[in-house]
């Protein structure tokens, strides 16, 4: 069975300050997102789901939908403040989605195979897909799950501080806590995470993080549903509470229902967190085309 990619793309984007997700970055305007999408189908991918939101439907299926569609089978999935809450009578107020694991939770019912959830925003390279690929058709199953890590010097942005999930792995290549960081930042003493007292926290360049590329088997939603149940009701008064996925992954590891798998990745991580990154991206990207590792136009 070919496995599925699962793209998270209704995000806000108000760091950015507008719809990247449909943003064109390579030299013929593609988006960060079909490069995601020509990987995969490169390393045997069958399908892709975009989640997204029902106000950017249009935008989003005029500008990248009718781009991939021919190439590969293409869902969507929509993620509303109240998707996946049927159960709950009263729903609590909300302008924005619940967070990453309500992003993957509300492609329920279009994902029925072995699938990798990723940001629409991060350009992963094609080696992680070739790894992740490999990995779902060939390990994954209910209680082994799979990511791909990048080395925390090769995922920073040179115009801000970023948030980045810090790995903890052990010697047989499973995860075994995954923490977010958030306000990390390199300076010229070194890379740092300032923590809620406001201390400085020295991380090294090498350290793995995680930007978001999980492997999973379909049997993740019903773990998604029941943890999002308690989270929800543990909220209701908490309007900016987000149900994160490293969060369910790591409360599984602990429990001992599951192992996670960790591939890493030394490629370089591009990114769009702030406005100013684009022109960075822009010139990896059609580096990247002169050379060959791409199509100079997708």
């Amino acid at each position: 069975m070919q496995p599925t990619l699962l793209i998270l793309a209704a995000g806000i984007g108000s760091r950015y300050g507008g719809l990247k997700q449909v943003d064109g970055m390579g030299p013929g305007g593609a988006a960060i997102l079909e490069y995601s999408v020509y990987d995969a189908i490169r390393a045997g991918f069958g399908k892709v789901v975009f989640v997204i939101r029902k106000d950017i439907e249009e935008a989003f299926r005029e500008k990248v939908g009718s781009k991939v569609e021919g190439k590969i089978e293409v869902a969507y999935a929509f993620q509303e403040a109240d998707t996946a809450l049927e159960w709950l009578e009263t729903k609590p107020h909300r302008e924005k989605p619940w967070g990453t694991g309500h992003a993957i939770l509300s492609a329920k019912d279009v994902v029925t195979e072995p699938f990798v959830a990723i940001n629409a925003d991060d350009f992963y390279g094609h080696a992680a897909f070739q790894l992740m690929g490999d990995f779902l058709r060939t390990d994954c199953a209910p209680d082994r799950y799979g990511m791909v890590a990048y080395q925390l010097g090769n995922t920073l942005s040179e115009n801000g501080a970023v948030s980045r999930g810090v790995c903890e792995v052990n010697a047989a290549g499973l995860l075994t806590d995954v923490t977010e960081r958030t306000k990390i930042e390199r300076f010229e003493d070194g890379i740092f995470y300032i923590d809620e007292t406001s201390a400085r926290n020295p991380l090294d360049d090498n350290t793995p993080v995680s930007m978001n590329f999980w492997g999973f088997h379909p049997t993740v939603f019903q773990e998604l549903e029941e943890q999002f149940r308690a989270f929800v009701l543990e909220n209701m008064d908490k309007p900016k509470a987000e149900f994160y996925i490293p969060k369910v992954v790591n409360t599984l590891i602990e429990n001992g229902k599951v192992a996670c798998s960790v591939m890493t990745s030394d490629s370089q991580w591009y990114g769009v967190t702030y406005p100013e990154d684009k022109e960075t991206v822009q010139g990896a990207l059609a580096a990247m085309g002169t050379t060959g590792v791409y199509p100079e136009s997708l």
